[in-house]
C-alpha cells in the first residue's frame, strides 16, 4: 500500500497470478470502467506513461506483466530479457494500478495441450515481420488472450511498437472486441532515443551511438516539411539510410520501411498517412 504522488490517494495492488483469480477481480467490477496496460515487464517511463493516462480515464486500472515466449524466435533475447518483478510492481502500485495480472509462468498462459494461435494476415510479408518470422503471431495471440481475460474497456499501448499497434486496432476490429485502443506518443530520452527495456543491453558506446536512430527520423522529417516538389518513398528512404551509416558503430540496418500507418503496407507517394 502506497501514496499515489499524482493524486496523493492511497493505493492498494492486488497481484493476481492465475488467470481465474483476475477473471474473479474482473467480474466484480460490473460496469466501472477499466484500463488495462499490458507489459512485459522492465518498466520505464515509456509505460509509466500508458499508466498514468489509464488511471485518468478510467475508474480502475489492471496492468499484466508477462514476457511472452510465443513472440520470441529461436535464437532471441527470451531468457535474457530484464525481468525485475518487485521494482515493477512497486512502481506500479506507486502509479495507481489496481490489479496485477503476473502469471509465474509460460504454462498457466500456454498450457500443455495449447495449439491455437492468432495468426494475421499479411504482417510476417512487412520488413519486421521478415526479420523476426512467428513475431506477430505471437503477439496476436498473447493479446487476444488478455483481452479475452481482462476483458478491458480501454487497452493502452505506446506509438513505438507502430506495427503492433496497427496489428491490435486490426484484430479489435475484425474480431468484433468491444475495446478502445488508446495508442499514445513515444517517451524519449533527452537525446531521442525512444525508451526500451532493450536500452538495457547497450554498453556506453552504444547507447550514446544509439541517437542516430531518432536522427535518422528527424532527417527524413525535415525532408517531408520541406519538400517543394513530390518526394518519393525512395529518396525519404535513402535519406534516412545515410544519416544512419554516418554513425561508425552501425554495421548493419535491418531495415528501413515506409509503411501505410494503418496497414504497415509498403507506399510509395509520401503523404501524411505514411510512417517510417
Amino acid at each position: 500500500m502506497v501514496l499515489n504522488k499524482a493524486t496523493n490517494i492511497v493505493h492498494r495492488l492486488t497481484i493476481h497470478q492465475t488467470i481465474s483469480s483476475i477473471r474473479k477481480a474482473r467480474n466484480a467490477l460490473s460496469d466501472r470502467s477499466v484500463g488495462f496496460v499490458p507489459t512485459m515487464g522492465a518498466l520505464h517511463e515509456g509505460h509509466l506513461s500508458l499508466v498514468r493516462e489509464a488511471r485518468a480515464k478510467n475508474d480502475v486500472v489492471i496492468a499484466s506483466l508477462f514476457v511472452n515466449p510465443a513472440q520470441f524466435g529461436p535464437n532471441e533475447d527470451l531468457d535474457r530479457y530484464p525481468r525485475q518483478f518487485e521494482r515493477d510492481a512497486e512502481l506500479l502500485e506507486e502509479y495507481g494500478v489496481d490489479h496485477l495480472f503476473a502469471p509465474p509462468s509460460n504454462e498457466i498462459m500456454y498450457g500443455a495441450k495449447h495449439i491455437t494461435y492468432v495468426d494475421p494476415q499479411g504482417f510476417d510479408d512487412i520488413p519486421e515481420g521478415i526479420e523476426r518470422p512467428g513475431f506477430f503471431r505471437g503477439v496476436a495471440t498473447i493479446v487476444t488472450k488478455l483481452f479475452n481475460i481482462v476483458n478491458p474497456t480501454r487497452a493502452y499501448f505506446g506509438q513505438k511498437d507502430a506495427a503492433q499497434c496497427c496489428l491490435i486496432k486490426r484484430i479489435v476490429e475484425d474480431l468484433n472486441m468491444d475495446i478502445e485502443v488508446c495508442v499514445l506518443d513515444t517517451i524519449r530520452e533527452t537525446d531521442g532515443l525512444a525508451m526500451s527495456s532493450r536500452n538495457a543491453y547497450l554498453s556506453t558506446q552504444e547507447r550514446s551511438a544509439a541517437s542516430i536512430i531518432y536522427k535518422s527520423l528527424c532527417e527524413a522529417q525535415e525532408k517531408f516539411t520541406t519538400r517543394q516538389s513530390h518526394l518519393s518513398c525512395k529518396e525519404l528512404k535513402d535519406a534516412v539510410v545515410a544519416k544512419l551509416q554516418s554513425e561508425p558503430l552501425v554495421k548493419k540496418i535491418q531495415y528501413v520501411s515506409i509503411d501505410d500507418r494503418d496497414t504497415m503496407q509498403p507506399i510509395e507517394t509520401v503523404g501524411d498517412e505514411g510512417a517510417v
